[in-house]
């Protein structure tokens, strides 16, 4: 095999440990870093582009009333390379200004993490190197799962992949993980866009375009405290909790998508 179709794999075990004690050089860099790229989102996105916000007080009240010790969990379906941070352009500019404040997101290794630059630069953006295929019990999971005992915020795409086609995927057991490992649970925020695959298409040239029209949904939070309890009472293995809560995810954003849909078509139809 020839030196140029030889698959080099980088080492990122540094990055989640590195995570884990940050320096105050690093909390100054991923600071920048995500306010950066947090107002470039914003002109993109709000700007440049036609976009529609549906239920933002849903994300408002998660951000900010809150308690401080429950986490929260977003899951969005995934349509472009652009969603995270494309989605987060919906926020107040005070929410995106805020390393404490924003999300940590599963990205997945062999996309962001293939070289020096790249993996300093999604650990700065709170980005944590995710292994797919190597199941719900990895150590990027087990960060998630630290963050959300700090009542933190971890966003979850859990397709787990950009869904380039857009058909209806069975979404990956991690979340369901997640949400029944946390020690208090999570409040868990639906979101579905349309539009961000025109932003930035999947495929060459891989240039973001303006003039798009773009819908974002965020969708009632989700309590499974009930449902958790419930499951603990049956005895339920951590496989068949997984997957209910798995299911009950999936149920929310179908219908969510659903609903997105006519929205999109209804305001843009009239707004045209």
């Amino acid at each position: 095999m020839s030196a140029t179709n030889t698959k080099i794999n980088y080492n990122i075990d540094w990055i989640i440990p590195s995570l884990r004690n940050p320096s105050k050089f690093w909390s100054i860099a991923a600071s920048l870093t995500i306010a950066c790229v947090g107002i470039f989102s914003k002109i993109l996105i709000h700007w440049l582009n036609k976009s529609k916000v549906h239920n933002r007080h849903y994300m408002s009240y998660a951000l900010h009333d809150r308690p401080r010790n429950v986490p929260l969990i977003t899951i969005s379906n995934h349509h472009s390379c652009f969603d995270d941070p494309g989605i987060w352009a919906t926020l107040d500019v005070r929410h995106l200004l805020s390393k404490s404040v924003m999300r940590w997101s599963l990205a997945a290794n062999d996309i962001c993490f293939t070289c020096t630059s790249h993996s300093y630069f999604f650990r700065l953006g709170k980005c944590v190197p995710v292994i797919r295929g190597n199941g719900v019990y990895q150590e990027a999971v087990d960060f998630c799962l630290e963050r959300l005992a700090n009542g933190e915020w971890v966003h979850i795409f859990p397709e787990g992949k950009v869904n380039v086609t857009k058909e209806d995927m069975r979404l990956k057991w991690g979340v369901g993980r997640m949400i029944f490992e946390s020690p208090v649970t999570p409040i868990v925020i639906p979101i579905w866009h349309i539009g961000m695959d025109e932003v930035l298409p999947n495929y060459p040239p891989y240039m973001v375009r303006i003039g798009k029209n773009l819908t974002f949904n965020f969708g009632e939070p989700l309590d499974f405290t009930e449902m958790i309890r419930t499951m603990k009472e049956r005895k339920l293995t951590d496989v068949e909790a997984r997957k209910e809560i798995t299911d009950s995810i999936q149920a929310a954003l179908r219908k969510l998508k659903v609903e997105t849909e006519q929205l999109h078509q209804e305001y843009f139809k009239t707004n045209s």
